[in-house]
């Protein structure tokens, strides 16, 4: 008999793509693509933008799932344009075998793991070799794995609405804002509304 749940690597499961180190003069105050950087996550409102054409891994569409690996980090799902993103991110690649929102979930709870591991130190940074070499236990089955990313993401979505409510982030000018990255650590999804020019 089969058994319910199996421990794999992530890197097994997953591929984590880097993204594209920048020199200043390539980043643009405007220009075709918004170029997607780890502060555009969490506090940062401002945008810089390039003409570069690249290879299609170099970009991130809607509901890609992002890792920012770099001193914030931790997984995103992309809810926005397509854009380039920068180094200190990866975008995950996942298998057949393993389900976009139960990834999320995943990566959200070993963040957690490697936050009690940091030994008193305020940065943290995650090595490609490292998260790759991770082992997880998840659920054989595909379906198993879609009903509990799914269950945890509307969990995710209850506790973003009453902390928003309790907060005062319900007020219209808040959610009026064009670009909500802020969200809480436990929901972290980003999106933009910007229309680049060019």
């Amino acid at each position: 008999m089969a058994p319910a749940w199996e421990q794999r690597k992530l890197g097994e499961v997953a591929h984590f793509i880097n993204g594209r180190a920048y020199s200043q003069n390539e980043l643009l105050s405007s220009g075709k693509y918004p170029v997607l950087r780890v502060g555009n996550f969490y506090t940062n409102d401002s945008w810089y933008y390039s003409n570069l054409e690249l290879e299609d891994k170099n970009y991130a569409y809607e509901g890609d799932l992002l890792y920012t690996w770099s001193a914030t980090f931790g997984p995103h799902i992309w809810h926005g344009n397509k854009v380039i993103y920068h180094y200190h991110i990866w975008k995950v690649q996942l298998e057949a075998a393993f389900e976009k929102l139960f990834a999320f979930q995943l990566l959200e709870r070993d963040k957690e793991r490697i936050l009690s591991d940091k030994n008193g130190s305020t940065m943290v940074h995650i090595t490609k070799i490292g998260i790759e070499n991770t082992s997880v236990l998840m659920p054989c089955s595909v379906i198993e794995q879609r009903q509990i990313g799914a269950f945890f993401d509307r969990l995710d979505s209850l506790i973003t609405l009453h902390q928003r409510k309790y907060d005062g982030c319900a007020n219209p000018l808040f959610l009026e804002r064009r670009i909500s990255c802020r969200k809480p650590s436990h929901q972290n999804r980003c999106s933009a509304t910007t229309t680049p020019s060019g």
